[in-house]
């Protein structure tokens, strides 16, 4: 057995051989092995000794010979026809997208998209700066299922020396003439492009996930918890499930063995399968700098739950106009009726099988041709479905059987928090206990606010566990759930004093 095939699992001295767990010892001040990755490991052949004639190069091997430019024609007749009957222009196939010409290979479209790569973050880096106050501050008690710190706000910049309550008390059409809306749309760092991102903690771990010409921008305190807790409704006893590991396909088998139906395991095989996606496949028009057998879904919803990745919502454009969208968490998938922040899908099933069809794809099956379309069969979606709807949420104590606080293990800021809730604040008009959420899509006209383009109705999202997702709204736009506040006291006119609002946040926390 090559050497190549240890792992460490995570910690000190765990080590993966053949899929038993040994202890080993590390040299004080030695680094972590990188833990292996079965994804990555198909990706990567090993290298041959080059040392049998076979393996050779040769002048044929080198030549130009292969290159369209050298294909002879079929006839001689075509020299007298437009363009000698050659294609110029784009071919869809054989192009990437968004290349500036015809035939730019991957190595050209690589180099300069690696070069501009720093420009990019820089960019983003500023905005965000201009924007938000991004020195973390965290509540001195709450924190997320498996400990990390909850970070508080608000962090947005108010305009010219601005107070919120005198922002509160200006009319839409006044916020919006000045520039003064706190929370403008939050854009994907390369909209041209777009794509799924993922956050630097994530690609640490699994380097296949690095992009070459874009990198995450939001600062990890204000992300979710990597790896996060993942809760079993048919299992509600064990608690968080995860075992502080990362599920992949390299160990959910000894994870989850005694806990899931045969129909389940499969399923979240399925959900840890990679398949070709837009920015991560196997052809010249990718992301990566290696070719790649794709992305899996729980990639992206890390242990039935998110870890803040974003890419573009695939129901709007032209390119401009589409949305950046944060991944959205699993838990209590089974308690959701419509699926999808725009596109209304009805089922669990529905919604897998679109995904794979075309919103891996930017919305756009003809991609899923050239860079690996995948049909899944109606049974296999039914086992992923399954499966996807055993995630739960995280234990909430302080909720009785409806859903509701319970004034008797409140403190007294989550009990004015619940009355707000339910009352002044407006917001259990559209989050309904238990599952807080109306299963509706909303449109807010935030384009009263600011000058850009209405984003129309949009699904309303669980508030159960929400302590455990920033950040929040569709896009991230609001880094902490008082940043959420604020949007909706501006959004909604409900003229929340400091107090108020610092007691909805209490409330929110508790759920």
């Amino acid at each position: 057995m090559e050497l190549r095939h240890k792992a460490i699992l995570g910690g000190a001295g765990a080590v993966c051989l053949g899929g038993a767990v040994l202890p080993v010892a590390l040299e004080a001040g030695a680094p972590a092995a990188q833990p292996f990755d079965a994804v990555a490991e198909a990706q990567q052949p090993a290298a041959l000794g080059g040392d049998r004639p076979e393996q050779q190069k040769t002048d044929h091997d080198r030549s130009t010979l292969f290159s369209a430019d050298h294909a002879e024609p079929v006839s001689k007749a075509l020299a007298e026809q437009p363009d000698q009957g050659k294609v110029l222009g784009f071919d869809f196939y054989r192009d990437p997208l968004n290349s500036t010409k015809p035939e730019a290979s991957f190595e050209e479209i690589f180099q300069a998209d690696r070069a501009a790569k720093p420009k990019i973050a820089a960019e983003q880096r500023k905005l965000l700066e201009s924007r938000y106050d991004l020195t973390p501050r965290f509540h001195p008690e709450a924190k997320m299922s498996r400990g990390k710190p909850v970070p508080v706000g608000p962090t947005a910049r108010l305009r010219d020396g601005l107070t919120w309550d005198a922002l509160a008390a200006m009319s839409p059409e006044e916020i919006r003439d000045k520039n003064l809306f706190p929370y403008p749309a939050l854009p994907h760092p390369k909209q041209s492009t777009g794509g799924q991102v993922f956050p630097k903690v994530q690609i640490e771990q699994f380097p296949r996930l690095e992009r070459f010409d874009v990198e995450f921008d939001l600062p990890e305190a204000f992300l979710p918890e990597f790896p996060p807790a993942l809760f079993l409704q048919n299992r509600p006893e064990l608690g968080d499930v995860s075992r502080g590991e990362v599920v992949s396909i390299n160990n959910y088998y000894r994870l989850f063995k005694d806990l899931l139906t045969p129909v389940q395991l499969d399923g979240l095989r399925l959900l840890l399968t990679p398949f070709p996606q837009e920015e991560f496949n196997p052809t010249d028009d990718r992301k990566s700098e290696h070719a790649s057998l794709g992305v899996a879904c729980l990639d992206c919803h890390v242990n039935g739950h998110t870890t803040g990745q974003f890419h573009l919502n695939p129901d709007d454009r032209p390119e401009q106009r589409r949305l950046r969208l944060d991944t959205v968490s699993l838990r209590g998938l089974y308690n959701q009726q419509i699926h999808g922040s725009k596109r209304s899908l009805r089922s669990v099933e529905d919604f897998t099988e679109f995904e794979f069809r075309t919103a891996y794809f930017n919305g756009d099956p003809i991609h899923a041709m050239k860079k690996g379309f995948t049909l899944l069969d109606r049974v296999q979606v039914s086992h992923m479905a399954q499966m996807q709807n055993m995630f739960d949420f995280p234990p909430a104590p302080k909720l009785d059987l409806t859903g509701r606080l319970d004034p008797t293990k409140a403190t007294e800021a989550e009990r004015r928090g619940a009355e707000l809730f339910f009352g002044k604040g407006q917001c259990a008009t559209c989050h309904q206990p238990p599952a807080y959420l109306d299963h509706q899509m909303h449109d807010l006209h935030v384009e009263r606010f600011v000058r850009e383009a209405p984003t129309g109705p949009i699904k309303t999202f669980t508030l159960r566990g929400i302590k455990d997702s920033p950040p929040y709204l569709h896009d991230g736009r609001c880094l902490t759930l008082e940043d959420t506040v604020e949007f909706f006291n501006l959004v909604q006119g409900l003229k929340l004093n400091t107090q108020e609002k610092a007691d909805l946040a209490a409330f929110l926390r508790a759920l």
